[in-house]
């Protein structure tokens, strides 16, 4: 289904409702197995339904361990917690039909990719793009699709650019600030540099890629550099880190994935 066609048609009949404040998700834990008293599926067919969509790729820098999840290779780190608590919590806040018990994941030059709107790649410093993969995903992107770049700091934002330029040859960075419409479309963020990284002393910043390189035209797909939202996601709940900090991270996934689906 093309995504442009998808995300007008959602459009047109999802009206998102803003609750009272932002729930927790239920106790994380460090073990990779699920912790929601659930199991967790692996990938499901394609049903109408938002589902959260887990980018993989062969590791191109270096790697980790051979399993998904952290300590393993790095597209699966926060796997699967990190998207069953925040799908859990997208459904909370929104009238969207969304499966919270678990994620697809999919390879980046996979056809499936096409029936759903916005995916998620994590660790991009360790990804080197092939040349069907940056087929595909420049594709995806100028046909409508919305990807967001995730848990990578230091020389990993160099390597990211870099292979995004094989996707992309003519699309330039732009920094994205407060007045940003994706810091709005849910959420009002207007100090998004405000959410520190769950580790280290590291400045965040969110730095975009537009259709044409106009700020005024579609985002296709935001960084976030400095940063690993997903790492509040999956320890949610856990005393890990402040709860203030975690409820924040949420707005930052919620007003992505609106924007994505509406954009």
């Amino acid at each position: 289904m093309n995504v442009r066609l998808w995300r007008r048609a959602l459009a047109a009949v999802v009206i998102v409702c803003l609750a009272g404040g932002v729930a927790l998700a239920q106790r994380g834990g460090r073990s990779r197995r699920p912790q929601l008293g659930v199991e967790v599926q692996g990938n499901t067919p394609y049903d109408g339904r938002f589902t959260f969509i887990r980018l993989k790729y062969a590791t191109g820098f270096g790697r980790f361990g051979n399993w998904i999840g952290d300590g393993g290779l790095p597209w699966s780190h926060d796997y699967p917690d990190g998207e069953v608590h925040f799908s859990k919590i997208l459904e909370e806040l929104t009238l969207l039909n969304i499966r919270t018990d678990g994620s697809n994941i999919l390879a980046i030059d996979d056809p499936e990719l096409f029936n759903y709107p916005v995916a998620y790649m994590a660790e991009p410093g360790f990804w080197g793009v092939t040349p069907k993969e940056a087929t595909a995903l420049r594709s995806y992107l100028l046909k409508g699709g919305f990807l967001i770049f995730d848990d990578f700091r230091g020389p990993h934002w160099d390597n990211l650019q870099y292979q995004m330029k094989t996707v992309l040859p003519e699309a330039n960075w732009i920094r994205l600030d407060g007045t940003a419409r994706i810091f709005h479309s849910f959420f009002e963020i207007d100090h998004p540099e405000e959410l520190p990284a769950p580790y280290g002393n590291l400045e965040p910043s969110y730095w975009g890629l537009f259709e044409n390189n106009d700020p005024q035209k579609r985002l296709m797909v935001i960084a976030n550099v400095n940063n690993d939202i997903s790492e509040y996601w999956e320890f949610s709940g856990t005393g890990v880190s402040p709860v203030n900090l975690e409820n924040e991270s949420y707005k930052f996934g919620v007003n992505f994935v609106i924007y994505g689906l509406t954009h």
